[in-house]
This record gives structure tokens, sequence and C-alpha cells, in this order.
């Protein structure tokens, strides 16, 4: 029981990946977590959940997490093939949100494991992706390309497949793997979510990450687009515009993403939760928001050099409206 409620708080808390870490953790790391639960107040700064680099820690009086870790870290310099060590090192990295340590530890596992461990290869995959949000469209879609050609079944394998198929206009592939992780049965709340979206991938050719923006409602930000001369100049009509609000502190995956076109400059869009990238992580649930209007010439909704663009940090409880000028070009 002390288990299950632990999983019941960590899909409270799991906003960004929800059901399938759940799920995940409960197959992968049960003994882990009822080790937590019985001395937390020693261990939950190391033994963190998978994937869950927002979690809260829980630290012993006398030793801070940091400490735990350096500690960890100092020791694998020399113990350099602890598979389990590094495993542990790279979560907690992920857990102190430095994923460009975790990465690289997550790849020293990989490494250790010849690559053939589906879950290590999500986990790495993610650690870049936090890092790096266009990690995406590379390496990291890459290995869970590889997880789940290892593991078919693994659900954050199918979960983040399944955002990666989409960015790369692939919404029938997209739908295919979440209703392979809908298979598995996942609590009534998080059902219905993947239901809906599937529903969507296979009903239209666009995804619902990056849908042709919606009627503006009584609910949502409502952003003004414009492009000044020189980025109109250097963009031609056919140039796909992507309106994407995302986490100022957790810039990746984007929180919801609508697409227009260049030619239909200026424009007003309205983005609100049924814009949303990934189940149960919503507008209406962040007091702050960055938004980013990015006009690409390639067609790519991650960042490309060349690109011109525009921004705004804001406050969702005093701003409802806003103007973006598309004005600033990517190096």
């Amino acid at each position: 029981m002390l288990w299950i409620a632990f999983g019941i708080m960590l899909l409270v808390a799991a906003l960004v990946v929800a059901w399938p870490l759940y799920r995940e953790e409960q197959r992968l790391t049960g003994r882990t977590a009822l080790a937590i639960v019985s001395v937390l107040a020693l261990s939950a700064g190391i033994y963190s959940e998978i994937g869950r680099p927002d979690a809260q820690v829980v630290v012993n009086e006398t030793n801070s997490v940091d400490e735990m870790v350096e500690s960890l870290a100092r020791r694998l310099v020399t113990d350099t093939d602890d598979v389990d060590g590094w495993k542990m090192l790279a979560r907690s990295y992920a857990q102190l949100r430095r994923y460009a340590e975790a990465s690289s530890a997550y790849q020293r596992v990989a490494e250790l494991e010849n690559y053939t461990d589906g879950q290590t290869l999500v986990d790495f995959g993610e650690a870049m992706m936090m890092n790096d949000s266009g990690a995406l469209q590379g390496q990291a879609g890459d290995l869970f390309e590889n997880a789940l050609a290892i593991a078919p079944g693994n659900p954050k394998a199918l979960f983040y497949g399944g955002i990666a198929a989409v960015d790369r206009g692939e919404p029938l592939v997209a739908a295919d793997r979440w209703e392979t992780l809908l298979a598995t049965s996942p609590p009534p709340e998080i059902e219905g979510i993947l239901q809906q979206r599937i529903a969507e991938w296979r009903g239209i050719e666009a995804s619902v990450a990056l849908s042709v923006a919606t009627p503006p409602t009584d609910v949502g930000l409502r952003i003004s687009v414009q492009m000044d001369d020189a980025a109109r100049e250097s963009i031609g009509p056919d140039a796909t515009v992507f309106v994407i609000a995302r986490d100022p502190a957790q810039p990746a995956p984007p929180i919801a993403v609508v697409r227009r076109r260049a030619f239909e400059l200026p424009f007003e869009v309205t983005l609100n939760d049924d814009n949303s990238m990934i189940p149960g992580r919503i507008l209406s649930n962040f007091s702050n928001l960055e938004l980013i209007v990015r006009a690409s010439a390639s067609g790519q909704p991650m960042a490309q050099s060349g690109d011109w663009f525009g921004s705004q940090i804001i406050d969702t409880s005093t701003t409802r409206s806003l103007d973006i000028i598309i004005s600033r070009q990517v190096p």
C-alpha cells in the first residue's frame, strides 16, 4: 500500500510525463521506491523517481542532496564500471536539473550496457531533451526510436516516441504508439486524454501539437503577431510560423503550439488548454509563460539558423493578451 500511495503522489506531480512514468516506475523500480518510503529522510535525495527532474527533494538534516551526489560522483571516478552507481548518479543529476551532467552519466550507463537497455536509452534521451529542446529532432529522438526497437512496450518510450513522431509530422505513427500506451490500462483521467489526442491524430493530417489555431474563446491567451520589414524580406510567404508557449523554468518540451503561414501575417491566435502537447500539462496550470513566435523557412518547429522570431515572458494572472513582433534572427 505504501508504494501505491507513493505512486499516486508521483502521478499527481508528474505533469510532464504523467502516466507513462508512473507505470514505468511501478514496473521497474518498485523495490527502490519501497526503500525510499522506509528510509525517506536518508535516501530520497538519491533514489529519485525515473524521469522526474522536477520532483520535490527530501534531505537528511546533516547531508544535503548535493553532498551525496558529489560523493557518489567522486567514487565513480575510480569505480568507472559500476552501472548501478552511474544510474543513481544520472537520476540524481536529473533531479537537481543538472541535465547536461545527467546526459553524460546516462551516456556512460549506455556504454556499459552496450546500448542494449531500452530504459536507459529513454532516460538518456529525456535528459538530453531537457538540456536542449532541439535534441528531440536529433540524438534524443534517435534514442527514443532505438528504445522502442529494443523495448516496444516501454511506456515512457511510447510516450516520447509519440511526441517525436508528432514533431516529425507523422500523426498516424504517434497515434499507433499512444494506442499501445492506452492498451496498458492507464487511470481514467489519463485514458481520456490519450483517447482524445489519438482521435485527433487519426482524424486530421496535422498533429494536435501543431494544429491550426483555434478560434478565440473566453479562456485563453490572445496573441497578436506581426513581422518587421527585415524579417519579411528574409522570410518568404510560404514560411511556417509557429506560436509556442513554454515554461520558462523548463522549456522542453513546449506546453502548447499552433501553426500558421507567413502570408497570413499579421494575424491573431488564441492559445488555450486544447492546444496542449502533453496529457495533463496544460496552459492553465502555469502562472508564468514564455511565448515565442518563430518564422521557419524549413518548416521545422525547432529553431534553425536563419529563422526569425519574437518572444515575451508573461504573468498569466495579469496578462491575457499580448503583441509579439517577429524581429530577431537566429544566428
